[in-house]
């Protein structure tokens, strides 16, 4: 049996498939309520889904077939919005409950992982029913941003009001001892979570994670530094001085060569050298710089300037603005899609 034209025929229906899916850019627009859907190429706007009254951050599962957003209001709202991202309609939300201010998401091992502002907590969605099925008391106040390990045996969120980064392991627990005398327990080990506490600074915010995953660095805006954490020892290995004050989202480039920090105070974006812990670049971006988000072929870099009401376009070859993106006033979060 001549296998060559099976072969080809699939050949060609994956090239055909892979070139008729977009990339699209999904982002917030605060003022609007909005989600919009932006052709990565073209830069044009697709379509826009409402969503609640004080919408923040945006994550898409891992499917890609849908996009989640949350609604902090200042740490009262309860509610997430659901996208369906190829339809780009809205679905029924998920109500948070007791867990106030929903703000920084994460798509990690098929779940939805939230941090809760109002409740000093982080929590877990499971997407298939809409419900939380886990949570864990943080003790910190304002818990802002959140990632977590592909394994999902850990945990990383910020602190902002604290001034701390949390660090959660997943163990394994031994069944408790039983009083003397009595048997042994046949249960087996149960999974707990340990928590560690590092101090950061002055409004630690946000925060990356190096894709070697070793590091993780936290930009505290208040004291215009950032923390270099260990993730082995858990410990500040070193603090850098950026001089800019309310510095608030970082985002390694692809290659973990480089890190991107942006001031929504100043709008700058910082551009360092991760070798070195030295600035090797600086753009103004208008009045004030906040989400970052990346191509994976590291060639440019998306900037919400929030203040400003656009997105600023980075060619980070070059590390020059290219351009500048209408999504609607006050654009904030932002991830990638496939349609």
């Amino acid at each position: 049996m001549n296998v060559f034209p099976i072969l080809f025929g699939l050949f060609v229906f994956v090239q055909a498939n892979a070139k008729d899916e977009k990339s699209v850019l999904l982002a917030i627009s605060k003022t609007e309520h909005k989600l919009v859907f932006v052709d990565s190429v073209s830069l044009k706007v697709l379509g826009k889904v409402s969503v609640g009254e004080d919408p923040h951050e945006v994550v898409v599962s891992d499917d890609g077939k849908t996009a989640y957003v949350s609604n902090t209001g200042s740490g009262l709202f309860h509610e997430i919005n659901v996208i369906d991202i190829p339809g780009m309609k809205a679905m029924p939300s998920i109500d948070t409950g007791a867990l106030l201010g929903p703000h920084g998401m994460t798509f990690t091992d098929g779940k939805l992982w939230f941090t809760s502002e109002g409740s000093k907590s982080v929590a877990r969605i499971n997407p298939k029913d809409g419900k939380v099925d886990w949570i864990m008391g943080i003790g910190q106040n304002r818990t802002h941003m959140i990632q977590v390990s592909p394994d999902a045996k850990q945990i990383y969120a910020t602190n902002v009001d604290s001034g701390t980064l949390s660090i959660l392991d997943n163990l394994l627990l031994p069944p408790p001892i039983p009083p003397i005398g009595k048997p042994l327990p046949t249960a087996k080990p149960q999974m707990g979570w340990l928590q560690t506490i590092i101090p950061a600074g002055k409004g630690a915010e946000g925060f990356d994670v190096s894709p070697d995953r070793k590091q993780i660095w936290v930009t505290n805006a208040h004291d215009a530094t950032v923390s270099i954490v260990e993730i082995a020892s858990k410990k500040v290995i070193k603090a850098v001085d950026t001089k800019v004050l309310g510095i608030s989202r970082i985002k390694f480039t692809p290659d973990g060569k480089r890190v991107l920090i942006s001031s929504l105070r100043t709008g700058d974006l910082l551009i360092y050298d991760v070798a070195t812990y030295k600035e090797i670049g600086k753009l103004n971006l208008g009045k004030g710089a906040a989400h970052i988000l990346i191509e994976d072929s590291g060639n440019r870099a998306f900037v919400s300037c929030t203040p400003a009401g656009y997105i600023s376009i980075i060619d980070l070859n070059k590390m020059e603005v290219v351009g500048k993106l209408d999504v609607g006033l006050r654009p904030d979060g932002m991830d990638w899609a496939q349609m």
